[in-house]
């Protein structure tokens, strides 16, 4: 029995293995996209849309 639960985990982990570059390639290609999204876009214009954020959406101090 013992035998049988370790081939089934070295199965299991070269099947694991063997596809981690098909799973992990859709998520690399989607950070380096929105990586190069963001980084056409100019720091002050990202400064500038924080700060606009962060005044409209500003506690209101209690009274």
């Amino acid at each position: 029995m013992l035998r049988i639960v370790r081939w089934l985990l070295v199965v299991a982990l070269l099947i694991a293995i063997g596809l981690w570059p098909v799973v992990a390639t859709p998520i690399a290609l989607a950070a380096t996209g929105a990586a190069v999204i963001l980084s056409l876009i100019p720091a002050p214009v990202w400064v500038t849309a924080g700060l606009i954020a962060w005044w409209k959406h500003q506690p209101t101090p209690a009274s």
